[in-house]
């Protein structure tokens, strides 16, 4: 499934709640599904700079793609990190570079988050980008 693709399935999945109330509560459960990350990737360098809660994101570069595991002290926080990888993860530098979240306006995200929750999730998706900058420009120098 390519971003775009995966995007519209988190569109069409969203798009079966009218009530935002519902839209939390599977926001939330997309959270508490997510894996996490071991704790020793719980550090400083991992924490995402610009979010009230504390989300840590570790990522590594295998076979040209870039796997993001991440985790969040947050319910709903959780839940927009389970979305961001279900984008995200296991795709190449190119591929993030290439694409921007437009999910976050189509499902609503942006005008029902708090601002504080909204410049999160913001730093998050900068924070991708960087990582899938510096890898690409990593593989550019070999």
């Amino acid at each position: 499934m390519t971003i775009e693709e995966q995007q519209q399935a988190i569109i069409d999945d969203f798009s079966v709640y009218t009530d935002w109330m519902d839209k939390y509560t599977y926001l939330i459960e997309l959270g508490n599904e997510l894996p996490g990350i071991d704790a020793t990737f719980k550090t400083d360098d991992n924490l995402i700079r610009g979010c009230q809660s504390r989300v840590w994101f570790h990522q590594k570069l295998e076979d040209g793609k870039i796997l993001f595991e991440a985790e969040s002290d947050a319910l709903i926080v959780k839940g927009l990190v389970a979305l961001l990888l279900k984008v995200y993860s296991g795709r190449t530098p190119a591929e993030i570079l290439g694409s921007e979240p437009h999910f976050i306006e189509e499902i609503g995200l942006r005008q029902h988050l708090s601002p504080t929750r909204s410049n999160g999730l913001m730093a998050m998706v900068k924070q991708i980008k960087l990582y899938a900058l510096a890898y690409q420009q990593l593989s550019t120098k070999s």
